[in-house]
C-alpha cells in the first residue's frame, strides 16, 4: 500500500506540474481579466469539471479514494479522497477542495458505502457497493455533485477504502 501511495504521489507530482504550465500560460495576460473570467467560471456555467487530484498528503491512515473507473484508478488518476472520517478532498472547477463529510455509512455492515460532503458551492454524495473485501474494500458506485444554481453531474467511481 505504501509503495502504491509513493508511486501515485510521483505521479501527481509530475501531472501537477503540467497544471503549472498551463497556468503560468495564462499568466501574460491581463491580471484582471483572469480575476473576471475566474469569478465567471465558478457561477451558474451549467458543467461541473472534475479533475484528477494528487492522494493528499494530509491523510495519514485510513482513506477512501476513488477514480471513474478501473482503468484509471488502477493508473492512479483519483477524482476523490477522504480519510474515512472527517475531510473529503477534490479538484471541481479548477479549485482544490477539503470539504468536511457531513455523513458517512459505515461500510462492515450492509457492505454499501454512502457518504455526503458539503460547502457553500457544492453538495456532494458518493454511493456504492462492496465487489471484493481483502485489506481494503473494493467499490463501485456513482458521486453526483450538485452546484447551487442547479447544475448536477453524476459520474461513476471505482475504488477503495481501507486502512
Amino acid at each position: 500500500m505504501k509503495y502504491l501511495i509513493i508511486l501515485f504521489s510521483a505521479f501527481l507530482l509530475v501531472a501537477c506540474k503540467k497544471d503549472k504550465e498551463t497556468v503560468s500560460a495564462n499568466a501574460t495576460a491581463d491580471s484582471s481579466n483572469i480575476a473576471k473570467d475566474s469569478a465567471t467560471a465558478s457561477i451558474p456555467s451549467g458543467k461541473i469539471q472534475i479533475e484528477n487530484i494528487s492522494f493528499p498528503e494530509e491523510i495519514k491512515e485510513c482513506s477512501c479514494y476513488f477514480a471513474r473507473n478501473k482503468a484509471d484508478f488502477e493508473a492512479e488518476k483519483y477524482i476523490y479522497a477522504d480519510d474515512a472520517g472527517k475531510t473529503a478532498y477534490m479538484k471541481l472547477d479548477g479549485k482544490r477542495l477539503a470539504m468536511n463529510l457531513i455523513s458517512s455509512s459505515d461500510m462492515e455492515v450492509d457492505e454499501e458505502l454512502t457518504k455526503e460532503i458539503e460547502n457553500n458551492d457544492y453538495k456532494i454524495s458518493v454511493k456504492g457497493k462492496k465487489i471484493k473485501g481483502e485489506e481494503a474494500l473494493l467499490f463501485e458506485g456513482t458521486l453526483t455533485i450538485e452546484k447551487p444554481d442547479g447544475s448536477v453531474i453524476t459520474t461513476p467511481i471505482y475504488g477503495e477504502c481501507g486502512c
